[in-house]
């Protein structure tokens, strides 16, 4: 049995398992999206395997425990042959740490601070930034991500803590700076998760969760797509 065979043979059956929140010991007690990889791979259990992108594990862990046994299994399962053998070098690591930063920035933030009208000028402040691909050009963010911050806290509500929470984190936001840290550690992304956070604990104070629902699935659609993004950037042939 050759390798594609017995890499197809382990999708398989892990297309009829449950992705689950959290580690665990051994296959048999459940799986992650990155247990999967690491199982699928052949590699010993692990949610950390050797053959993917730590900037891309890093994301991926962090997403696959704030979603629902749903959403995790129908947004990330299809993902789990596509990251096998996505680890690169720290130049290639470092930019997709930088991309995930980007997207958190000048996409993810934006969408939650357009919900509330007195934050739409700092929306299109984010959105306008050039494309943050550096630790200079997060630096250079910094001060419209902080701007931003300060005025979705000043703006945000006493209400729908736990929706505001769950909806960013279930939108990527979480993972998104979670991936940053583990490459670029800029301050900005701290910065911008925070404002988004405070936005949509804004939106949500009147019609709770509801409300965010639509920008959630947006975010979940271009988070996957941010996510293909890292996996084809590879060494240059």
């Amino acid at each position: 049995m050759n390798e594609a065979t017995i890499l197809q043979d382990r999708m398989a059956q892990i297309q009829t398992l449950m992705l689950e929140s959290g580690s665990h010991e051994e296959f048999e007690r459940g799986v992650c999206v990155m247990e999967a990889v690491s199982y699928v791979a052949g590699e010993r259990f692990s949610d950390e395997p050797q053959c993917a992108s730590p900037v891309i594990g890093a994301f991926m862990r962090s997403w696959n425990d704030t979603l629902n046994d749903e959403a995790r299994n129908r947004l990330l399962k299809p993902l789990i042959p596509l990251l096998v053998g996505t680890k690169a070098s720290a130049e290639i690591e470092e930019r997709r740490g930088y991309m995930a930063l980007d997207w958190l920035i000048r996409v993810f933030t934006p969408q939650w601070l357009d919900l509330v009208p007195a934050l739409h000028e700092h929306a299109v402040a984010l959105r306008g930034l050039e494309e943050i691909a550096d630790m200079a050009g997060a630096a250079a963010a910094g001060k419209r991500v902080n701007a931003a911050r300060d005025a979705a806290w000043a703006a945000a509500g006493d209400a729908a803590w736990d929706a505001a929470w769950a909806a960013a984190r279930d939108a990527a936001g979480g993972a998104a700076r979670d991936a940053a840290r583990a490459a670029a550690g800029a301050a900005a992304g701290a910065a911008a998760w925070d404002a988004a956070w405070a936005a949509a604990r804004d939106a949500a104070r009147d019609a709770a969760r509801d409300v965010l629902k639509p920008t959630t699935e947006w975010l979940q659609a271009s988070a996957l797509t941010l996510v293909h993004r890292m996996i084809a950037l590879r060494e240059p042939a």
